[in-house]
Order: structure tokens, then C-alpha cells, then sequence
């Protein structure tokens, strides 16, 4: 910022707009907001600033525009692909202090939340109304953050991503102009008004506008919900499950595939003692009447496919119980090597390829001596590698880095994306241009250049 009139110019104004104790320059905080939790390097911004409403994000975004300094948003910091390292500097937008739930409408099944609000924080705040928002990352992040980055989970295979659930958005853009992508207060539950803004929005990442507030579709929370645990003799029989399971239009909330790699390693973990074979953990939701023909009719089918007998849980402490290997599994990934990081891949292919992709995956692996155990959302073809490395052996580093790069173009030669759900950020934005081709990637250059001309939007991120 030096050459365009300096700090001393932008952090009183910076003050100005959100108080004294709304501005930091201080090292540790700057850190603190120059990293998620990826693997890539801490970037940390020139500035934090805390807007408290979307009338102070635009007046900070105005002051930004003018003196041309980059503006990174930030939520919780659980992002898994480097979306808030600060490459060029800058200002980060804390918007932790954004924290309201606004307009919940009980008999719409719909709610605005700003994006201090997160998803724990959501539903506790539903708790009483019989109402609760499904989307689940695993971390408890801010809601703004998840629509950021198209991020879904678990049970996506019921209740969908991001992208299906998000109504509307309030965005300030760059120049510190501020839209409704729906119109405002806009909440219908279907629409054909005009070209689909709001999931341009869904999944930019920071690089297009700061999102200050959401618009969310909420569900009736189920009368009852039953969970169970299946091991299979090979993953082509878990797959084929789970497609004949989707086929007969069964609606289950979660299918979940661990690899034999990843049951040991959670086995050691919990001390558990699932068998060590590729296995399904599932859960139904509904009422106890639907439930009892959903089970039975998955129940055939995974027997037919040499499945085991399942086990069931049915309270909520025993489903917890059950579901704790497959919510642990990053951490008992990591216990595997102490001392050691992870990183998570996220490709997602049609379900028929499947198979194919965590097979010649598993070969790939076993091939190059390298440790990454199988947790996937196979409802949706969906899964990660969690590759356990030592950061500091550059050769591993570079043997995990060149895996990952085949992994995802084995995905994009069946017909599937480089990312599910985590995004592209830093890691990702060759595979994108692979998987989209010059001429999609030239329109979002067009779309990214007529909202964000000056480039500060979340600056070397996507695209």
C-alpha cells in the first residue's frame, strides 16, 4: 500500500467505520487470519477490520475500492483448500461479529442468518420450533462460508448442498455496492426471474463479493431416525449397495465408505472392533412407520450383495457411539503418524465409476508406499483420501502433491470434478481449467472482471 498513499491514510478511515477495537495490525492476529486448515502456507493480510453490519463492510469495501487494496472475507478459518491466505496483502473482513438470525419464517421453512452465524449455531437457535438446517461440512462453520464454497457433506445424499438450499444472498461487491441476488427480502421457493444469480455466488469463494447474509431452506426435523453398520467383501459390493439402495428410491440420509485402511485406523482410535473390510455406515430418517420399510428393503439388499448382518442403533447416544468412526476418521487418520499432517482430497465421479476410481486409487497408493485411507460420500460418488504426510520430508510432500494430481485427473477422465465439496482456492485452479476447458474458464474471467474490474476480490484464488 505504500505506493498508493499509504496506511496512514486507511486505517484511520479504517477506524472511522468500525471503532477502534474494529482494526488490528497486530502480528498474531494477522497470522491467525492468514491460514485455514489446509496444508498450504500462512499468507497473513497487511489488516484485520471487524464490520458489524453490512453498511460498515461497504464503507470498508469503498475505502479498499479506492485505494486499491485487496479485501479477503473470513468466517471460521475451517476452509480445507487456502481461501483466505492474504496472497497480495490486503484487508481480511473478519465478519465473526455479523452474528444475527434474522427472519425465520417457521410455516416457509425459511431463515436469513449473517455470517457470524454458524451451522451449530443455527440449529441450537431452531432447537424449540421442530425446524433444523441439514447441511453438514463436519467443521461448525459460518453458513455464509459454507455458501461461499459450495459446501455440503454427510448428508447431501438426502438433503443436497449448498447450492439447493441456499434462497438468496445479500453480497457487497467490490466497489462497495451492495445486492440482493434474489431481489430483496426475496424468499419464493422456486423461480425462473432472470439469469441465477445467487448460485454464481454460491461457491466463488470470496472472489466475486463478501457475503454478508444468507437465505436458507430449513426442514421438519425427522420423528425418528435409526442408524447401521454393514462390512462388505469387496468396495465394488458397498458401491453396488448403494446404488440398487438409490435405485428403489429409498430416501436415506447418509451412506458413508470407509476403506479396511481407514476401519483399522479408526478401530485403533476408538477402540473399536469393526471388522477390517470396506464397510457402510448408514442412517435413515423419517417417521417409525417409513423407517421399518426403508431398513428392510436396504437390509435385502445389501445381504444380496454379500453383505454382513447390520448393526443397529436406534437412541441418539447409541447412533453417536456408532457414527463417532466415521466423525473421528481425519483424526484417526492423523494418529496413524503422529507428527504428521493431512490432507484430504475430494474428488466425486457418477456413481457407476466408483468402483473403478477407490480401486485404481488403492493401487496408486499401495504403489508409491503412501498412506491415505478412504472416507467417502458414496450416495453421491463423492470421496476423500486423507493423505497422512511428513511436511517437512520434500520428497513425500512432492510423491502426495503428484498422487493428488492423478487422483483428480482420473476423476475428470470418468466424467467427474477435481472438487465435491471443499473447492478449488489455491491448490486447484489447473485442474479447473482442465476440467472446465478455455472457453467456460474465458467466461468466468468475463464474470469475474465485469463485477471484481480492479481484481481485489480474494485476489489469485479460482480462477
Amino acid at each position: 500500500a505504500s505506493e498508493n498513499g499509504g496506511w496512514e491514510r486507511v486505517i484511520p478511515a479504517f477506524r472511522s467505520v468500525c471503532g477502534e477495537d474494529g482494526v488490528s495490525l497486530g502480528e498474531a492476529v494477522r497470522e491467525q487470519h492468514g491460514r485455514d486448515e489446509s496444508v498450504h502456507r500462512c499468507c497473513p493480510p497487511d489488516v484485520v477490520v471487524w464490520p458489524r453490519s453490512v453498511e460498515e463492510v461497504s464503507a470498508l469495501a469503498k475505502i479498499c475500492h479506492h485505494h486499491h487494496l485487496p479485501i479477503i472475507p473470513f468466517g471460521t478459518g475451517t476452509g480445507l483448500e487456502g481461501g483466505v491466505g492474504a496472497l497480495k496483502g490486503g484487508v481480511c473482513f473478519s465478519l465473526r461479529n455479523m452474528d444475527r438470525v434474522l427472519d425465520l419464517h417457521q410455516e416457509d421453512f425459511d431463515v436469513s442468518v449473517e455470517p457470524g452465524v454458524t451451522r451449530k449455531g443455527l440449529n441450537s437457535y431452531l432447537r424449540d420450533t421442530g425446524l433444523w438446517f441439514p447441511v453438514d461440512p463436519g467443521a461448525d462453520a459460518s453458513l455464509c462460508g459454507m455458501a461461499a464454497t459450495s459446501a455440503s457433506g454427510t448428508n447431501a445424499v438426502r438433503y443436497g448442498t449448498m447450492r439447493e438450499n441456499v434462497l438468496n444472498l445479500e453480497v457487497v461487491l467490490a466497489d462497495g455496492s451492495i445486492i440482493h441476488t434474489a431481489g430483496r427480502g426475496r424468499r419464493p421457493r422456486k423461480t425462473s426471474a432472470g439469469y441465477n444469480l445467487t448460485n454464481l455466488f454460491v461457491g466463488s469463494e470470496g472472489t466475486l463479493g463478501v457475503i454478508t447474509k444468507t437465505t436458507l431452506r430449513l426442514y421438519g426435523v425427522p420423528e425418528a431416525m435409526v442408524s447401521a453398520v454393514c462390512t462388505f467383501p469387496s468396495v465394488q459390493a458397498a458401491v453396488d449397495s448403494t446404488v440398487q439402495v438409490l435405485q428403489t428410491g429409498v430416501p436415506i440420509a447418509r451412506i458413508e465408505f470407509l476403506d479396511d485402511v481407514m476401519i483399522d485406523a479408526c478401530n485403533s482410535f476408538n477402540s473399536l472392533s469393526y471388522p477390517v473390510a470396506p464397510t457402510l455406515f448408514l442412517e435413515f430418517h423419517g417417521t417409525e412407520k417409513s423407517l421399518e420399510e426403508q431398513v428392510t428393503v436396504t437390509e435385502e439388499i445389501t445381504q444380496a450383495n454379500g453383505g454382513s448382518d447390520f448393526s443397529w442403533a436406534r437412541d441418539a447416544e447409541t447412533r453417536g457411539r456408532l457414527w463417532k468412526a466415521r466423525h473421528d476418521a481425519w483424526y484417526a487418520a492423523l494418529a496413524l503418524r503422529p507428527g504428521c499432517k493431512a490432507y484430504s482430497t475430494d474428488v466425486c465421479v457418477p456413481l457407476s465409476r466408483l468402483p473403478q476410481i477407490i480401486v485404481e486409487t488403492k493401487e496408486d497408493l499401495m504403489l508409491n508406499g503412501l498412506t491415505g485411507p478412504i472416507a467417502g460420500h458414496v450416495g453421491d460418488g463423492n470421496f476423500h483420501c486423507i493423505m497422512v504426510m511428513d511436511p517437512n520430508d520434500q520428497d513425500e510432500v512432492i510423491r502426495v502433491h503428484e498422487f493428488t494430481e492423478r487422483l483428480a485427473r482420473r476423476a475428470l477422465a470418468l466424467d467427474g470434478t477435481c472438487t465435491g465439496e471443499h473447492g478449488v482456492g489455491l491448490g486447484k485452479r489447473a485442474l479447473l481449467r482442465e476440467e472446465m476447458g478455455p472457453l467456460a474458464i474465458e467466461v468466468m474471467q468475463g464474470l469475474k472482471a465485469t463485477l471484481d474490474p480492479k481484481n481485489l476480490m480474494n485476489p489469485g484464488k479460482v480462477l
